[in-house]
């Protein structure tokens, strides 16, 4: 495998939109049309129920996952795990299948660094479970978790590239929230 070829399935597997096929096939719904119009797992627990949620972010996760470990069982280097990873969260975010409109990239990233970063992830997702819990809002746990991942990696002494795929996935996850941030300003954010 060449790295041009590692890029192009990582992508091609986050590209999958999980919310639009289980949807569809099981609850006869496209996601892409109701609440926020989101494929991930938040608008389909929303629209779909819990079921659909966790089924959909299970598997949004095993993207990210999938990701990295197609580029450590290629090439064995950190490097080409947090390549595998990252292109694995874009092909989500961005997705070629269904016009490039796809999810946060909340679930799939935190695939990549549960591969990665393992007690780095055990953290972030009790801070996120903890405030869309308290805050019932999903968009502010999941920011939080996006600005805190490379603190973390940071303080644990991962290694740089991943700390440096924390960073560069945490600032691309913010970004893709610009939307509920203006919403969480103006007050007229959808709690969970």
């Amino acid at each position: 495998m060449t790295w041009a070829t590692l890029i192009i399935a990582a992508y091609l597997i986050g590209s999958i939109p999980m919310g639009l096929i289980f949807g569809k096939l099981i609850w006869k719904k496209d996601l892409r049309q109701y609440g926020s119009r989101n494929i991930g797992a938040t608008n389909a627990w929303r629209i779909l129920g819990r079921k659909a949620g966790l089924l959909i972010f299970i598997f949004d996760f095993l993207k990210g996952q999938l990701g990295v470990l197609l580029g450590a069982y290629f090439f064995a280097s950190p490097g080409a795990m947090v390549v595998g990873g990252l292109f694995a969260m874009l092909g989500h975010m961005f997705p070629i299948f269904i016009g490039f409109k796809g999810g946060k990239g909340v679930a799939t990233g935190l695939g990549v660094i549960a591969a990665l970063m393992p007690k780095v992830t055990a953290i972030v997702f009790i801070v996120w479970l903890v405030l869309t819990l308290i805050t019932r809002y999903v968009s502010v746990a999941s920011i939080t978790a996006a600005v805190l991942t490379p603190i973390l990696a940071a303080i644990f002494k991962e290694p740089m590239i991943y700390f440096l795929f924390a960073l560069v996935a945490g600032l691309i996850i913010v970004f893709r929230h610009r939307e509920n941030i203006q919403r969480l300003k103006a007050g007229r954010e959808n709690k969970f």
